[in-house]
């Protein structure tokens, strides 16, 4: 119970949580620190996917996001895909269900308005919409904080996505071009802000400054196939850009520089494997990184840092070490533009050495303003931060609101 006997607010959190994307956990532990600092008396739990690890990790009561287990495995026998359909009426009475016993829902960051990987519209774009439709139905407010958002081709997801934007109480985003995905279909953005990635607000650990000899480079890898609408060449993109990663960690061991590798989802972990199959060399390792933390520590310890996730991206900026991006799309670019490192962006689709090679040298040439100039970029990122959290205070959680429903 709050002071005066007012009831503590029943706060849900909802996404792709705990599933392996240590990216998406980030959002949900600058959340987590949101509400634990600003509304300690609040009552948390989730619906993710991987509620036993949210669980374990972040002392959150987490139940499963899908009533079918192997939601997210192809079906291709007739039981399975009829326990997915099934799944899909039973996950619109759970949710409901769930949504109705909170104030207000939360999805904390992640690309859940994009299609940047491949997306079935009846996976997390369908749970969504529940989660939405569910919200306005039943009077619980729901807010879909600093989220990424882009261009989609598929119709239905297309659809899904919209409508899940157009139901949700509360928006903002990550960063303009998201914003403006949304516009273009037909979502009104008019009282929608863009701040910035929630895991610019998580704490920052102390970066080492080089000095001596050229030191180690954090290479993060990707198991990437292209977007959701080139699944017809993604065993090509695939190829490519394993080749020419490959191609680039081999050219700097010939250069004599430590790598060390970095993944930032499980999924991941072939590509490092298969990287150090191809270079053979005591000069590459593999780092076991469990969360943005372990990330974080890994890129403050290099001397650069060359990365293709989104998040492992952030992770790089935010302890301003100079970074250039192995970029699979638009919002990898619009991140680095905005820390001032435009220039320094490579397409995962063409992955180079020789290109790659390049941009990297004259990264380093210019490593000492680059540092200067990430570290006033974070201030600004955490201030802008500051004003996320306010205003989600001052829209979720208004003063004259003290009173919460009784029963829903």
């Amino acid at each position: 119970m709050t002071s005066g006997g007012e009831k503590a607010p029943r706060i849900g959190l909802f996404g792709l949580l705990g599933s392996g994307n240590v990216g998406n956990n980030g959002s949900l532990e600058a959340v987590l620190g949101y509400l634990r600092a600003e509304h300690p008396d609040a009552l948390v739990d989730a619906m993710c996917g991987g509620p036993e690890d949210v669980t374990a990790r972040y002392r959150v009561p987490a139940t499963r996001l899908n009533w079918y287990r192997g939601e997210y495995r192809t079906a291709s026998r007739a039981g399975a895909i009829a326990a997915k359909g099934l799944g899909k009426l039973v996950d619109a009475v759970r949710t409901a269900t769930w949504v109705r016993r909170h104030d207000v829902v939360i999805v904390p960051g992640t690309g859940v308005l994009e299609t940047t990987l491949p997306l079935r519209p009846w996976g997390f774009p369908y749970s969504l919409f529940l989660l939405c439709a569910a919200g306005r139905l039943t009077g619980t407010r729901v807010a879909l904080v600093s989220v990424g958002a882009g261009p989609i081709g598929n119709r239905p997801t297309r659809a899904l996505v919209r409508w899940s934007a157009r139901l949700a109480a509360y928006r903002s985003y990550r960063d303009d071009q998201s914003r403006d995905a949304m516009r273009a279909m037909d979502v009104d953005t008019a009282r929608d802000e863009v701040y910035e990635d929630l895991v610019f607000a998580l704490p920052t650990p102390q970066a080492s400054v080089p000095s001596g000899p050229p030191g180690p480079v954090c290479v993060g890898v990707m198991d990437f196939h292209g977007n959701n609408d080139e699944r017809a060449r993604a065993a090509r993109i695939n190829r490519r850009y394993l080749d020419g990663t490959t191609a680039f960690v081999r050219a700097l061991v010939e250069d004599g520089r430590p790598v060390r590798l970095v993944t930032g989802d499980e999924l991941d972990r072939p590509v490092v494997d298969a990287i150090l199959d191809a270079v053979d060399s005591p000069l590459v390792t593999a780092a076991e990184t469990a969360s943005l933390d372990d990330l974080m520590k890994e890129m403050a310890a290099a001397d650069t840092v060359v990365a293709t996730r989104y998040h492992n991206l952030i992770c790089a900026l935010k302890v301003g070490t100079p970074t250039l991006a192995v970029s699979y799309s638009a919002k990898s670019d619009a991140l680095m533009a905005r820390m001032g490192l435009g220039a320094y962006c490579h397409p995962a689709r063409e992955a180079d050495a020789d290109r790659l090679l390049k941009k990297f040298r004259a990264l380093e040439r210019s490593s000492a303003e680059v540092r200067r100039s990430l570290t006033e970029q974070n201030l600004l990122a955490a201030r802008r931060l500051e004003d996320q959290f306010n205003a989600l205070s001052a829209a979720l959680f208004p003063a004259s609101d003290h009173t919460l429903r009784e029963a829903k």
